[in-house]
């Protein structure tokens, strides 16, 4: 009697469990098929582009604007991964083979051309064995956008086609592998919704590691922008420590992390993390949001590229502030919000750089 008694009692709790999920349950599973999933999505979709397009732009059915044009859509949709690596992208240096920097001591250069001077025609192969210096798309905007080189000249274009293919080649390939492992079974994004699994023991433990990778992925923009200013250089302005100082596009990189960071905060129907605090907690989550809207008008009112904008005293002024701002809204998460939702941040990635 007593044995179906507790038989009884415990289908009833698990009954109950199941018509009330979990907060943390419900708002990891809507960001990982409102915000993961589609962003993981574009970034493949924008690698297969930049595959077919320099194919395309090898063969002569491409021109140099459209090859360049392919390239941006690739590294904006890269950028806008920054906060949301969890998992596959996250490990095995992985992330390494997308994108080179700092490059403090202009290795993707001096990597390039050695590689072309003892591999003139680069095959995938040769590109697979070389330093992941190459692999990715610091190297691909060296050969488009570099000063030194123009890819409109016939000789040139012969000498780093090569590449080019190689590298679209090894950037689609990457990204095809790691939605499979997102979407397969077990997958990252089942690992996301269903708990426990061999990743997370629980949501909270989920929700733990997205809110520590948009904490990094803002330190990390704080990084990127202020290794250019010369935060780290005693003032001095470093502008070939621009993480996209080639393409003119560091600020549309950061633009498209710092959407990304928000879109993970709000989610894609009202149903992130923000959702996860409290009445009693309205105060910060307004102060968030107030900080994400002032980095994002300061950002928007920047009508230069960094390099120009570092180049006088009125733009230095402006990227000051922007940076400022850009800390306060990291440092909110980093200690309120880290706090008000009991996680624990400790190290990451940017630390001690």
């Amino acid at each position: 009697m007593l044995h179906r008694t507790l038989i009884a009692s415990l289908l009833g709790l698990a009954l109950l469990g199941c018509g009330q999920q979990n907060p943390r349950t419900k708002v990891s599973a809507a960001l990982t098929d409102g915000v993961l999933l589609p962003a993981y999505a574009s970034w493949q979709e924008t690698d297969r582009q930049l595959a077919v397009n320099a194919e395309a732009f090898c063969a002569g059915n491409a021109d140099l604007g459209t090859a360049r044009q392919a390239f941006l859509g690739a590294q904006s949709a890269w950028a806008g991964l920054q906060p949301l690596l969890v998992g596959p992208l996250a490990e095995g240096n992985r992330a390494w083979q997308i994108q080179f920097w700092p490059d403090k001591k202009n290795l993707v250069q001096r990597q390039v051309e050695a590689l072309l001077k003892s591999k003139p025609q680069l095959s995938n192969d040769d590109l697979a064995k070389a330093s992941v210096v190459v692999q990715g798309l610091t190297a691909y905007e060296y050969i488009l956008f570099d000063p030194a080189l123009d890819l409109t000249q016939a000789e040139q274009k012969v000498r780093y086609c090569p590449l080019l293919q190689a590298i679209g080649q090894h950037q689609q390939a990457l990204a095809a592998q790691i939605i499979s492992e997102w979407q397969g079974k077990p997958g990252m994004a089942e690992q996301l919704k269903a708990f426990p699994n061999e990743r997370y023991a629980d949501a909270n433990e989920a929700i733990a590691d997205l809110l520590r990778v948009q904490v990094t992925a803002l330190d990390g923009l704080k990084k990127k922008l202020g290794a250019p200013m010369g935060r780290q250089s005693k003032g001095i302005p470093q502008p070939y420590q621009a993480e996209a100082w080639r393409s003119a596009a560091s600020l549309a990189n950061l633009g498209a992390a710092l959407a990304n960071a928000e879109l993970l905060w709000h989610g894609s129907n009202r149903d992130g993390i923000q959702t996860l605090l409290g009445d009693d907690q309205a105060d910060l989550a307004n102060r968030i949001d107030a900080a994400y809207q002032d980095t994002r008008h300061r950002l928007a009112a920047l009508d230069k590229p960094l390099g120009d904008l570092l180049a006088d005293e009125a733009g230095r002024a402006a990227l000051n502030e922007l940076y400022d701002s850009l800390n306060r809204l990291h440092r909110l998460q980093e200690s309120e919000l880290a706090k008000a939702l009991d996680v624990q941040i400790g190290f990451n990635a940017h630390d001690g750089d």
